[in-house]
């Protein structure tokens, strides 16, 4: 069993998140008003980047949850992939190796922002990538 959950704010986090869970034979929640699914072997969790970290409602939810033991799996868009994504990365594994979950791996794409910038992203390819990407994770799981 596994969980998808996210933040998006323009569609393009969905639209991955979309990808991963239909790869895993499961539905994507938006992470507003969910809870970690106590059966799920790993738990995805993707957001755009803001300033390098994932949105509001998804830097809340890590807050608010208990991942002791948990294995996780991050996934995520931003217009501008080099400097955000390994920023992003690096703050969201940290958090959750604090609250003692195991962090599998991540995955990152272009996002559209503003719906001017990278636009038609994600792309094929950037969803390929992302169904790859979940079926490495529940392996690892």
């Amino acid at each position: 069993m596994y969980q998808v959950l996210y933040c998006s704010s323009g569609g393009s986090t969905k639209k991955v998140a979309d990808a991963i869970a239909q790869e895993l034979g499961v539905k994507a929640a938006d992470v507003n008003g969910a809870t970690l699914d106590p059966a799920a072997k790993v738990v995805f969790l993707g957001s755009g980047r803001y300033g390098g970290l994932p949105g509001k409602a998804m830097m809340e939810f890590m807050a608010a949850n208990d991942f002791n033991g948990r294995k996780v799996a991050f996934f995520g868009t931003c217009w501008f992939l080099r400097l955000n994504a390994k920023r992003e990365a690096w703050g969201t594994t940290e958090a959750m190796e604090k609250k003692g979950a195991t962090v599998l791996g991540s995955y990152h794409c272009r996002g559209k922002t503003f719906y001017v910038f990278n636009r038609g992203h994600p792309d094929r390819d950037e969803v390929d990538g992302a169904k790859k990407f979940a079926r490495e994770m529940a392996k690892l799981g």
